[in-house]
């Protein structure tokens, strides 16, 4: 569950009608046409017969945003259509489009996790998405959603491109300690009366939370922008009903990339890589796994490098069924050299098709 703080006229018109046919008429009778020198009818517009109508063809084009990195994970800027080949289910698609994309809009959301384990490190995160804000966002161009969770999400802003919203919004963010809470993770005393709401407080709900940010808020963002979540917390979920796979297939159906900055008590104690990593890959995006706050700003800083080095591809896919089943999607290095230089495409796994009821 995500919370939220002539009548005149037509008389003149007939009366004016009636007289110029009672002129005419007269005209008529006094001077009638002669045979000779009339012209002849034109011939009628013939009728379009079935095989001359206009068929309109329905068809979908797919759209992929990628990166491409070599082995010391530089970005690679200079790609061209003939480096790559793209297959869906595994058969070769005809591109329709090739382009580096440096200038889309942004549709992004920034999830704080503020459970037990961000308690030390809470201030740093919101001092370098601040700043990464700062850096990253136009205000004629993007838009940004801030949004924390522990067993539920709240939505602490809505889309803005108001810096000042999305500052105050960021910095009001605050880890509140569950009944019982002593600090550290450790937990005494009995449970209060309320104690399902203590336990929502005093747990993590990461795929919930993943989940209702693309399917609420992503899901109506416009179209042709590019849509990211940047996710800030250890990966281990504690609580919530979705899985890390539903939450992967509500970004999927998005199109939202997730950028995962794997942070927890002293930075790196206990963190989940595994987690952050699948969720991040499955979706066409990155893991990080900052040490310090240095690494932390350079994991937001890469990020940005990242949204403004992508590519994207159109296609028009052979399959053409609306039938709402997932296609996988797989974009493969042709240049022999990149191929020996172990270059990485990273990128979506795949896309659900349109059902007849989406159009």
């Amino acid at each position: 569950m995500l919370t939220k703080k002539g009548f005149i006229t037509g008389f003149t018109i007939a009366a004016a009608a009636i007289w110029l046919i009672g002129f005419s008429i007269a005209d008529a009778q006094q001077n009638p046409p002669n045979p000779i020198t009339t012209s002849p009818s034109p011939t009628p517009t013939p009728v379009p017969t079935p095989d001359d109508e206009v068929i309109k063809v329905d068809t979908e084009v797919v759209n992929v945003l990628f990166t491409a990195q070599d082995r010391n994970r530089r970005l690679l800027t200079d790609l061209k259509q003939g480096d790559i080949r793209l297959l869906e289910d595994g058969k070769e698609q005809e591109l329709v489009a090739f382009s580096r994309q440096v200038d889309l809009p942004l549709s992004l959301a920034i999830l704080i996790d503020t459970s037990g384990s961000q308690e030390r490190t809470l201030p740093e995160e919101k001092a370098a998405a601040i700043s990464f804000l700062e850096s990253v966002v136009r205000p004629a161009k993007d838009e940004v959603c801030i949004v924390s969770f522990t067993g539920e999400a709240t939505l602490e802003q809505g889309f803005t491109n108001n810096l000042t919203r999305l500052r105050r919004s960021v910095g009001q963010i605050r880890f509140i300690p569950p009944s019982g809470y002593i600090g550290g993770g450790v937990m005494t005393g009995t449970p209060p009366i309320s104690g399902d709401n203590q336990a929502v407080v005093g747990s993590t709900a990461i795929w919930d939370a993943i989940w209702v940010t693309s399917d609420e808020i992503l899901g109506p963002a416009p179209e042709k922008t590019r849509r990211a979540i940047i996710l800030l917390s250890d990966g281990v979920n504690t609580f919530g009903k979705k899985k890390l796979d539903d939450a992967v297939q509500a970004a999927l159906r998005s199109e939202a990339v997730i950028y995962s900055i794997g942070i927890g008590d002293n930075f790196y104690s206990g963190v989940d890589r595994g987690s952050l990593n699948k969720i991040s890959e499955r979706t066409g995006g990155r893991a990080y796994f900052p040490k310090d706050e240095r690494e932390l700003r350079d994991a937001f800083n890469q990020i940005q490098d990242e949204m403004r080095s992508q590519y994207l591809v159109a296609y028009e896919p052979t399959n053409q069924n609306r039938d709402g089943v997932f296609r996988k999607i797989a974009i493969e290095l042709t240049s022999p050299q990149m191929q020996k230089d172990k270059v990485k495409v990273t990128h979506r796994q795949g896309y659900f098709a349109k059902t007849p009821s989406k159009k």
